[in-house]
């Protein structure tokens, strides 16, 4: 039996999501032309994708922008590489995971932002300090997912991978980490923006460049169309982060059946 509720695709796809996105922006120029929200606290819409277009055309944006992207970057990757790493080694190691659970539990209780000027103090207010805190940000993403993904992996399988001859790295390798990866590139997703979240608390903290800093001067001058044209630059960013993980995702995943290659009855 075909299902008539079908999800659109390609072409057809991006522009269903190109005209919501056009609804959204014409109903906050609606409301905000119509002073139904004040301009003064909710902005222009206009006169953001006016900056916007300034901040590229001078190029006064890419110093900055830079700076954000590679705070981010390095946050995602060391985040992502410890997660991976200490997941895997707990899940794989339930002594150690015993004695160092109160530890983790503790320490993913904490809010970490309030970490932030201490790195300060300890990094200085240069990259380093953004880099460690968007690295607490996603380590504890990627480490659950991770976790959990190893501990669900089925008894049967490692039974019969173990009949077979299968020793520790081979079980690592074509048991343990295929059943982990959905749960790896599941937490990704949401560690790019946690990453984000990272490098512009940092820069808002102290810092000379990134857009960060540019909206904390723009909030400090009362001009809330630049800070939305930054929360528009840095959400812009992160979308095109998110789709480079998505690409590599389903590179990584082809070989899982999609949601849609199941046969309709």
């Amino acid at each position: 039996m075909n299902d008539s509720h079908t999800v659109p695709s390609g072409l057809r796809l991006r522009v269903y999501q190109l005209l919501v996105l056009l609804a959204l922006f014409g109903l906050w120029w609606g409301l905000t032309a119509s002073a139904i929200l004040p301009p003064f606290f909710f902005g222009e819409p206009l006169r953001v994708l006016v900056r916007i277009g300034e901040w590229f055309a001078s190029g006064d944006i890419y110093p900055h922008l830079g700076v954000t992207l590679i705070e981010t970057v390095l946050a995602f990757a060391f985040g992502t590489g410890l997660g991976l790493a200490v997941g895997l080694w707990l899940a794989l190691s339930p002594t150690a995971a015993v004695l160092a659970d109160p530890y983790i539990k503790a320490a993913n209780a904490m809010p970490r932002v309030i970490l932030a000027p201490i790195f300060a103090v300890w990094f200085g207010l240069g990259i380093g300090s953004k880099v460690a805190l968007g690295i607490t940000l996603v380590f504890f993403i990627v480490f659950f997912n991770v976790y959990q993904g190893i501990r669900e992996v089925s008894p049967v399988v490692l039974a019969n991978a173990r009949m077979l001859g299968a020793g520790r790295r081979q079980l690592l390798r074509h048991v343990y980490l295929p059943s982990a990866m959905s749960w790896v590139f599941s937490s990704l997703h949401t560690s790019v923006g946690m990453a984000f979240v990272g490098a512009v608390v940092g820069e808002y903290l102290g810092s000379a460049k990134g857009v960060g800093y540019l909206i904390l001067q723009a909030e400090g001058s009362f001009d809330i169309n630049t800070v939305f044209a930054g929360i528009l630059v840095l959400t812009a960013c992160a979308l095109l982060l998110d789709g480079l993980v998505s690409q590599v995702e389903r590179r990584l995943l082809a070989w899982q059946p999609g949601q849609g290659n199941t046969e309709k009855i």
